[in-house]
């Protein structure tokens, strides 16, 4: 079994979450200085040119994140029309906070039925939500709202102009693509 590989994928799956080292050597069954000794391979392997990420200890967790100096390419990828393009999780994530907004991501969780974590982090970077607080809930999760440049994308000037809820209902047992008729780009 190839440990490195499976933190390695395991740093992958949990994303910004990151992991402790007791989680690691509990996952991985191994002892500390085992895990330990897995992360600084990985980190060795990582500072070299021929890799994009490397793994940052930040707070009280180890995390695969990309590498500073290639920001520049990040922020063109995020920037560029083409690649700028929203995905089908992406829509449903935007409609679930712009029509539920202030909202948690647990709470886009449980609407979607699946993890929204690292899809309300893309949709931060492309600046269509933004963090507004905190909740009172246990662990004090971010809150998060849409934002001006949500609003632009889609060619509103208000959440208001967003369609009704009950409109966006009746509308389900034809064909129309919400997204397509209204807020298709010309």
């Amino acid at each position: 079994m190839n440990k490195k590989g499976i933190l390695e994928g395991i740093l992958f799956v949990v994303g910004d979450d990151g992991l402790t080292l007791k989680q690691i050597e509990d996952i991985l069954e191994i002892n500390g200085e085992e895990a330990k000794e897995l992360l600084m391979d990985l980190k060795a392997r990582y500072e070299s040119d021929d890799y994009g990420i490397q793994i940052s200890f930040l707070g009280d967790t180890f995390k695969l994140t990309t590498k500073k100096e290639h920001k520049d390419y990040y922020k063109k990828l995020i920037e560029n029309p083409e690649t700028n393009t929203l995905s089908q999780a992406a829509l449903e994530t935007l409609a679930i906070v712009a029509y539920n907004e202030p909202i948690t991501v647990q709470m886009v969780d449980e609407i979607r039925g699946v993890g929204s974590r690292e899809m309300v982090r893309r949709l931060m970077a492309k600046g269509f939500l933004k963090e507004v607080g905190k909740s009172d809930a246990p662990g004090k999760p971010t809150i998060y709202a849409t934002t001006r440049d949500f609003l632009d994308y889609f060619g509103l000037s208000s959440k208001d102009e967003l369609p009704k809820f009950e409109e966006v209902s009746s509308n389900t047992n034809d064909d129309t693509d919400l997204y397509q008729s209204k807020y298709s780009e010309e």
